[in-house]
């Protein structure tokens, strides 16, 4: 990008972003869809898919490359562990960025904008509050999730609603060049919503996907398997992740063995990123539980450009963008006149 002056648009509109930290953040915005589903539990009948997560694969996918997730300052105040998105994993296409936050009152991430990408927002534990320039409110709790697609643009804030350490993941998916203008979106689980399924002492949150015969009702523009595993001690895990997707693991608690059983085992606040193969294995021979997401995706192969919180595809695309923000147009017309209570 070419060097502008301090009355220059593009440089205003980076000064309004100055305390946006370029990296982490988003929820949701625009107007509110929500998803219907009923809680699945897996029955005991067979699926093809069930039958080839109980047999180990013949080519599972190895830990190709591991990064212990540190803490550092974000937003106003809070904290997070930046794993895909920092400088060891700058990026695995589809996915841009995974932060696991932890955030206390009066911190939190007030109002930013976004432009080009979707954001996966899944609470661990306590819960935030959310508001956007169209006038959306919403609150999400321990187990919820929130879809957003942020498409042409949306400006929200993001703040914790209760005392305490509130905690979750947030997990940034890129869009293709043909839906980045989108009109923004969003879908809603709350935790009893979200599919379930358990087997042998796995159990599984789909978020988005498959696991175990069970499916998601989520709807993924970039194809997409996200999913929250627990392990009771002694129990394995063969998961199938489709052929030519990225894939990672990031360890919420505890510690196992994963892609092949004679690897060191891993722990909490690492993040694993997979090779190729069928799918994934994992074995938990810990005294405790192992609780860990797994996310998997269908490469763009397209350019990523990225400047805070905007992710398009050229460096005109990336000007263009701060000059929609700086004026109020091409999905930023409400920008200028609102800001959250």
């Amino acid at each position: 990008m070419p060097r502008h002056s301090a009355a220059s648009p593009i440089y205003t509109a980076l000064a309004r972003l100055a305390n946006f930290n370029s990296g982490r953040r988003v929820l949701l915005a625009s107007r509110k869809t929500s998803s219907s589903s009923a809680r699945t539990i897996m029955s005991s009948s067979s699926s093809s898919s069930a039958a080839a997560a109980s047999v180990p694969f013949q080519s599972p996918r190895k830990v190709v490359k591991k990064v212990l997730s540190l803490s550092q300052s974000e937003g106003q105040g809070a904290t997070v562990r930046r794993s895909i998105g920092g400088h060891e994993v700058r990026n695995l296409d589809p996915f841009l960025l995974l932060d696991e936050f932890s955030v206390s009152k009066p911190a939190g991430f007030p109002d930013h904008p976004h432009r080009g990408f979707e954001t996966v927002t899944y609470m661990l534990d306590g819960v935030f509050t959310h508001q956007d320039f169209s006038g959306h409110t919403g609150t999400i709790r321990t187990g919820d999730v929130q879809w957003m697609t942020a498409g042409r643009g949306i400006v929200h804030s993001e703040m914790p609603a209760a005392d305490g350490v509130q905690k979750g993941l947030q997990l940034w998916i890129n869009l293709a060049s043909k839906d980045k203008m989108i009109e923004p979106r969003y879908q809603e689980l709350e935790s009893k919503d979200i599919s379930q399924a358990e087997k042998d002492g796995v159990a599984v949150r789909i978020i988005a996907g498959e696991a175990f015969g069970v499916r998601s009702p989520v709807y993924t523009r970039t194809p997409t398997m996200y999913m929250d595993f627990t392990m009771q001690p002694g129990s394995q895990l063969h998961q199938p992740i489709p052929e030519g997707w990225n894939a990672f693991v990031y360890i919420i608690e505890g510690e196992g063995v994963f892609g092949k059983e004679g690897a060191a085992p891993a722990s909490a606040h690492h993040c694993l990123v997979l090779g190729a193969g069928d799918g994934l294995s994992v074995w938990n021979r810990s005294g405790a539980l192992l609780r860990f997401a797994l996310a998997a995706g269908q490469p763009l192969n397209e350019p990523v450009v990225q400047q805070g919180p905007f992710i398009m595809n050229s460096r005109a695309q990336i000007q263009q963008t701060m000059e929609d923000y700086y004026y109020g147009r091409n999905g930023f017309e409400k920008a200028s006149q609102w800001s959250s209570a």
